[in-house]
């Protein structure tokens, strides 16, 4: 569990386009085999300490002839941002992917002593 001792908390939150392969035949759609995309995302404010991301699909256009195998993970979290991941597998097809995040953490304070 990860405790939050500030006087202020922030929540920042944000949907993000991901990838869109289906018209331009990248591998997401066309591929097979292990396969992954990243979007950085920078905080509109830093936080005091890397906050906790959670993540999640907004959209997926996926194909229907295989089995739908998807990974996503917040990476890289730092103060002022984070990877959003997208991971796939095998042989399924993926057209376009938006992501949704949500951030929570310390925000700094005024009376933060820098030394």
């Amino acid at each position: 569990m990860k405790e939050l001792n500030a006087r202020q908390i922030g929540i920042a939150q944000g949907n993000e386009d991901v990838f869109s392969e289906f018209e331009t035949g990248g591998d997401m759609w066309t591929g097979s085999g292990d396969r992954e995309r990243r979007k950085t995302v920078m905080f509109e404010r830093a936080y005091r300490r890397p906050p906790n991301v959670q993540v999640t699909l907004s959209l997926w256009d996926m194909d229907t002839t295989a089995f739908v195998r998807a990974d996503l993970r917040a990476e890289k979290i730092t103060c002022d941002g984070f990877d959003l991941v997208f991971r796939t597998w095998a042989d399924t097809r993926i057209a376009r992917v938006r992501m949704a995040w949500m951030a929570i953490g310390e925000l700094p304070s005024d009376d933060d002593w820098q030394v």
